[in-house]
């Protein structure tokens, strides 16, 4: 076979049709349904469309998407961490409590939050590489583990079930700057957390699409084996995704702190599903090997709307799981359809 014949049978190599492309990116699905979503309530919601509710909605996505992105890369790599939720609070119970009772610069109590945060990740996934249990057998004793120890050390160390007031720390103006501010444009008022969860989806697509480590995490996600076998770091890759969702926890941990000041011990708890759903209906799949940075954000900005969505119209927010469960069906079966077409064009 010369070289000519080689580059014809060489699938990477061939145009590919804009059509085909947009067939299989794995968020066009979501992004399907997050323009059903917004006309929707454009229609039904006469605030909807206001640049205040606008920048509402973008915040409450920008709250899930963090956590989202990370939790999209590692499920992208096979595997889900159902201590995602819990994780933010205690990220922000060591924060606020290392700093109070060390009586430190609250910069000091933020960074050590970020290696406590950190290594809770690194035990996950060293304790799925080491022991081979399932990832939901892993991370749902984490998930306990640290809803226990966020209610008792709080209750130990403060003597109730939230923390001290840090508020007149010094450093606590600068961070809150950095984690909780709110940025003005145009005369509305935009929380710094849209632009943090912009950088994250930025980089993660980076990661995903441009890096060799992006090309471990799809080849570790589609057949660990198969791809220890050519030399993938299998166990180096799934540590750093459960890291990854470490870092994420360690934002969304700060932003928690830094906008009320004081934490409840008891929060988090159920938030891993939402960071799961986002992650689903942006185009991942459970079984791993496939999805997109940019579908976990479009995934966290359909739960955006929605929340917001129903209260501009004045529903009753009750029926908010619902609406959540029946666009998670949705979106998996439109997802399903988009990749049977464009497995079909090929």
């Amino acid at each position: 076979m010369n070289a000519t014949q080689v580059k014809e049978a060489d699938e990477r190599l061939l145009r590919t049709s804009p059509l085909r492309k947009l067939l299989g990116r794995p968020e066009l699905g979501s992004v399907v349904g997050a323009i059903a979503v917004f006309v929707f309530f454009a229609f039904f919601a006469d605030s909807f469309l206001r640049a205040s509710s606008l920048s509402t909605v973008l915040y409450a996505a920008s709250t899930i998407g963090i956590m989202a992105v990370p939790v999209a890369l590692l499920m992208i790599g096979g595997e889900f961490d159902l201590s995602a939720g819990v994780m933010v609070t205690s990220s922000a119970l060591v924060s606020s409590m290392f700093s109070y009772q060390m009586t430190a610069n609250v910069w000091v109590g933020v960074g050590v939050s970020l290696l406590v945060t950190l290594a809770i990740g690194a035990f996950n996934g060293l304790m799925l590489t080491r022991t081979k249990l399932p990832s939901f057998i892993i991370t749902l004793g984490t998930f306990l583990m640290l809803t226990g120890l966020n209610l008792g050390f709080t209750k130990l160390i403060d003597g109730t079930v939230s923390t001290k007031s840090i508020a007149d720390m010094e450093g606590f103006p600068s961070a809150r700057d950095v984690f909780a501010s709110t940025v003005t444009v145009g005369g509305v008022g935009f929380k710094v957390t849209i632009l943090w969860w912009f950088a994250l989806v930025a980089v993660a697509s980076w990661i995903l699409l441009r890096t060799r480590a992006g090309n471990w995490i799809f080849a570790v996600g589609g057949n660990k084996d198969a791809a220890r076998a050519v030399g993938v770091p299998v166990t180096g890759t799934r540590i750093g995704l459960y890291m990854g969702v470490g870092l994420g926890a360690w934002i969304s941990g700060q932003h928690l702190l830094f906008s009320y000041d004081v934490v409840q011990s008891g929060e988090g708890v159920g938030n891993e599903l939402i960071y799961i759903i986002a992650a689903v209906i942006g185009g991942c799949l459970i079984t791993g090997g496939y999805g997109s940075a940019v579908g976990s954000a479009v995934g966290a900005l359909i739960f955006g709307m929605t929340s917001k969505g129903i209260v501009f119209a004045e529903w009753n927010p009750d029926w908010f799981k619902f609406f959540l469960g029946a666009m998670l069906l949705l979106a998996t079966l439109l997802n399903a359809w988009v990749r049977k077409r464009a497995e079909a064009t090929k």
